[in-house]
């Protein structure tokens, strides 16, 4: 059953009834159908698990050689103009324009070596790679970026994690923010419960440039026929929890409301979930540390969600699409033109601030150890600099390169200060303890406690939810 071409169809659930379900963000509620734990697999550790994961994604293909794995004594044509600086830990250097991240070095693990190729080299099957573990199938080759999510595909590492703890008294159990990775019709597979049911998906919150203290839910939806609109979210997620109060009592009897949709529905309605997003009740001095942007925000939305309880919780990089045009991007990390300023005007910066601010703040509240951190994306850039379609050389960019980047994970028992593997010297190929995303994927699930991974489909019959990879161990301390 791990291989994609034995991959379980479920034909009573057609592609648009499980895109407009995935919208529904009802993960953590058991109504699916993981198996219930035997005992499978690798013994639990001593340790403690972690009670919560924070994944930060960064949209676009960051540029493992110009952050977290440069290679100054490479040409020029490769390493480009940025030097390492040194930080907190000191086997760990990092990109001059990280200054802030440096000093919390001696809590992050450095991945330098994870082997991501894919047969397209492209966002969707990076994205499915990196999310999920899985190695993307010949769908993607053929379908191109036409390959939005399909309900057999496999499941996001968020929704394996939220269906193996127990459901949270009144939020779900992963919850997705600031947006849901990209514009229709491109939605980015690999972050949906897919196969694993779309009651496991994440509750996905949406936040914007402009007011970064407000976020909102975009689609509590009544099923088709009911004579009410949608919940109005136009006033921001605390306007809508205010709504659902007033209006529950009328609404849960509407006998058409799914059991999904009504447990969704009077969670969001309660109070603590109301404070559980109300950004803006953090001291300013907090919100300053993480910064006004809309991705600063959203992690620090995350720690209150840690704080909360809420088992896993995903940050996608929203792009700024004011800068897509400098970048020949989408305005985020998909750096085909212009990477060098790009990277140190807007993105660097941005991010420092707002990931640093995150370390340093779950250090400081005593979370770290139990608060699992990984930051990711869908591939790195070429360490050749010259991107063909932004003017070759001259253009200063970098291309897709899904054949190697870094991770960077901290907090979960992970023991911090460390750099795990090398690519070689170029930063072109993983050269030394080389990985997978499946080991990466995997190594969450181990910081989290969770050793059985197997389900069952709907017949009942048991499959893995990722046969391949392995924890990277020599991580924890």
């Amino acid at each position: 059953m791990g291989n994609d071409g034995n991959r379980i169809r479920h034909p009573i659930i057609d592609r648009r009834t499980f895109l407009v379900a995935s919208g529904l963000g009802v993960s953590g509620f058991q109504f699916g159908s993981p198996a219930p734990a035997t005992g499978r697999g690798t013994a639990a550790p001593a340790r403690k698990p972690a009670r919560s994961t924070i994944l930060f994604f960064l949209c676009g293909g960051a540029s493992h050689i110009d952050t977290w794995d440069m290679k100054p004594d490479a040409p020029t044509e490769y390493r480009g103009p940025f030097r390492p600086i040194a930080t907190s830990a000191p086997g760990i250097r990092l990109c001059e324009h990280l200054p802030l991240l440096a000093r919390q070095a001696h809590h992050l693990a450095v991945v330098n070596s994870v082997r991501g190729t894919v047969n397209t080299n492209d966002h969707h099957a990076g994205y499915y790679h990196n999310l999920t573990g899985h190695v993307p199938d010949q769908s993607f080759r053929t379908l191109g970026n036409n390959r939005t999510p399909f309900p057999d595909d496999w499941p996001f590492m968020g929704c394996v994690v939220a269906s193996r703890r127990p459901a949270h008294a009144y939020l779900p159990n992963a919850i997705t923010l600031p947006h849901k990775p990209s514009k229709a019709p491109y939605t980015r597979p690999g972050q949906f419960a897919a196969r694993l049911g779309v009651e496991f998906d994440p509750l996905y919150v949406d936040g914007s440039l402009e007011r970064p203290l407000e976020f909102r839910v975009p689609s509590l939806t009544l099923q088709a026929g009911v004579n009410r609109p949608r919940l109005s979210d136009r006033r921001g997620l605390l306007d809508t929890l205010d709504e659902a109060r007033r209006n529950f009592d009328r609404v849960a009897g509407v006998r058409t409301f799914s059991r999904q949709q009504q447990r969704a529905f009077s969670l969001l309605a309660a109070s603590q979930t109301t404070a559980a997003f109300d950004v803006a009740r953090e001291p300013l001095p907090v919100r300053e540390r993480y910064g006004p942007t809309i991705n600063g925000t959203s992690l620090l939305l995350a720690r209150r969600l840690v704080e909360a309880g809420v088992p896993f919780i995903t940050v996608f990089w929203k792009e700024n699409e004011a800068i897509a045009s400098r970048c020949s991007s989408a305005g985020g990390w998909d750096t085909h033109g212009n990477n060098f300023n790009c990277l140190k005007d807007y993105l660097l910066p941005e991010f420092d601030r707002g990931f640093a601010a995150l370390v340093a703040d779950l250090a400081e509240r005593g979370l770290l150890d139990e608060t699992v951190l990984l930051v990711t994306s869908e591939m790195g850039r070429t360490p050749r600099i010259g991107d063909p379609r932004s003017g070759g050389v001259s253009g200063a960019g970098r291309d897709h390169w899904t054949h190697c980047l870094t991770d960077l994970l901290a907090g979960g028992g992970i023991r911090g200060g460390q750099t795990y593997g090398a690519s070689d010297r170029l930063a072109e190929y993983p050269h030394e303890r080389i990985v997978t995303p499946a080991d990466i994927t995997k190594t969450i699930y181990h910081a989290m406690g969770i050793h059985d991974l197997i389900a069952t489909d709907r017949e009942g019959r048991p499959y893995d939810l990722l046969a391949e990879g392995e924890p990277l161990r020599a991580l924890f301390g």
